[in-house]
C-alpha cells in the first residue's frame, strides 16, 4: 500500500481556503438579483431554460479542483512506499584448508577435512554480501575458486576438494602466501583469511611467519583454526596381519598459528570435534560481522507531476466550457 508524505506539509493549509470560497460563491449566488423589462415570462419557463444554465456551477467548481491540486503540488507528494537496502563495500574472506593425509583422520565426523568442508559451507551460506574464496594446501598450494559472490559455484568446488589431490605434506607457510597473495590487491574495507590446518608446517618454501609479514603488510587479517582432539587419535594402519588401529598423537604447532592471527589482527582457534569447529566458525562470523554496514533506507519519490497534470487539466477544461460551451454564462 502506497505512503504518502508530503515535503513541504505545511502548504496544506491553504486548503482551507476551499471551503471559504464555497461559502462565499452560495452566499454570492443568493444576493445576486438582476431586473429587466420583458414583454412576457414565457422564456422564464422551467421547460425553456437551457442545460448550461444548470451547469453554471461546474466553472467554479473546476476552479476549486485547480486551485485544490496547486496547492497539493506545492506541498510536494512523495512516495515512500519503496524501500532499498544497501550493503556498504563488504569483506573480501578466502578460506585456505588443509588437505593433507591427516585430515583424514576420524576423531571428527565423517573425518576432519569433511567436517571442515560442512562446517565451511555453512559459514559461505551465511555471508551473502561477502567475496569468498578457496585455497587448498598440503605440500603444495593452489587457488581452488578466486573471490567471488556467487557462493553458488563456490561451494560446488568447495565440495570437489579432496585429500590426496595435491602432493602430501604440510605447507602452512606456502598456504598463507596463496591466500594473501589472492586478496592483497582487493580495494576491500576489510580482507581476511581463514586458514585450517591439522599439522606442523613441514614443507614449502615460505616461512609462515613470512608469510604472516606478508599479510600485515596488505592489511589482511588472519584466523587460524588448529583442527584435532587432544592428545592422541586412532588411525587404520595397514600391517603385515591387516588393518589395525593404533594411537597417533596429535600434533598442531598452536604456537606457530597463534603467533600469526597475532601479528595480523586476527585470533587463533582449536576445534577438538564438530560441534567446537561449529562454533569456531559462528565466532569468526560474529567478528567479522560488525565490519560489514548494512543500511536500510526509504527511497523518496517525487510524485506531483500526476497532481499538475490534473491541474492543468481541470484547468482547460474550465476554459474550455467558459469560452467555447457556456460563454458568458457563469
Amino acid at each position: 500500500m502506497s505512503n504518502m508524505v508530503f515535503e513541504n506539509g505545511w502548504f496544506l493549509w491553504f486548503l482551507l481556503i476551499i471551503p471559504l470560497l464555497t461559502a462565499y460563491y452560495i452566499y454570492r449566488q443568493g444576493k445576486t438579483t438582476a431586473a429587466m423589462k420583458v414583454s412576457s415570462m414565457k422564456m422564464f419557463d422551467p421547460g425553456h431554460v437551457s442545460f448550461r444554465h444548470y451547469l453554471r456551477h461546474i466553472l467554479f467548481a473546476l476552479r476549486l479542483v485547480v486551485i485544490a491540486l496547486i496547492i497539493v503540488v506545492l506541498a510536494r507528494p512523495q512516495d515512500v512506499d519503496k524501500w532499498n537496502s544497501t550493503t556498504s563495500q563488504g569483506i573480501d574472506i578466502v578460506m585456505t584448508l588443509d588437505v593433507s593425509g591427516t585430515m583424514m583422520y576420524e576423531d571428527f565426523s565423517p573425518n576432519r577435512l569433511e567436517a571442515a568442508k560442512n562446517v565451511a559451507t555453512e559459514f559461505i551460506s551465511g555471508r551473502p554480501d561477502d567475496r569468498i574464496g578457496l585455497t587448498v594446501f598440503s605440500g603444495e598450494s593452489f587457488t581452488q575458486c578466486p573471490v567471488t559472490t556467487d557462493h553458488a559455484v563456490l561451494i560446488n568446488l568447495l565440495r570437489e576438494v579432496k585429500s590426496g589431490m595435491i602432493e602430501d605434506g604440510t605447507a602452512i607457510g606456502l598456504g598463507l602466501a596463496t591466500a594473501v597473495n589472492r586478496i592483497k590487491d582487493s580495494d576491500s574495507k576489510s580482507k581476511v583469511v581463514i586458514l585450517l590446518t591439522d599439522g606442523l608446517n613441514n614443507r614449502g618454501a615460505i616461512d609462515p611467519i613470512t608469510a604472516a609479514e606478508i599479510a600485515k603488510a596488505f592489511n589482511v587479517r588472519v584466523y587460524t583454526i588448529g583442527v584435532g582432539t587432544m592428545g592422541y587419535v586412532e588411525v587404520p594402519v595397514q600391517t603385515f596381519f591387516g588393518v589395525r588401529k593404533q594411537q597417533v598423537p596429535v600434533e598442531i604447532d598452536e604456537a606457530l598459528l597463534t603467533k600469526i592471527s597475532d601479528m595480523t589482527g586476527g585470533k587463533y582457534f582449536r576445534a577438538t570435534d564438530n560441534t567446537s569447529l561449529e562454533k569456531v566458525y559462528q565466532e569468526i562470523d560474529k567478528l567479522e560481522k560488525s565490519k560489514i554496514e548494512v543500511k536500510e533506507y526509504s527511497k523518496r519519490e517525487e510524485m506531483f507531476m500526476p497532481w499538475a497534470i490534473a491541474a492543468a487539466i481541470a484547468f482547460c477544461m474550465e476554459l474550455i466550457l467558459r469560452f467555447l460551451v457556456m460563454r458568458n454564462i457563469s
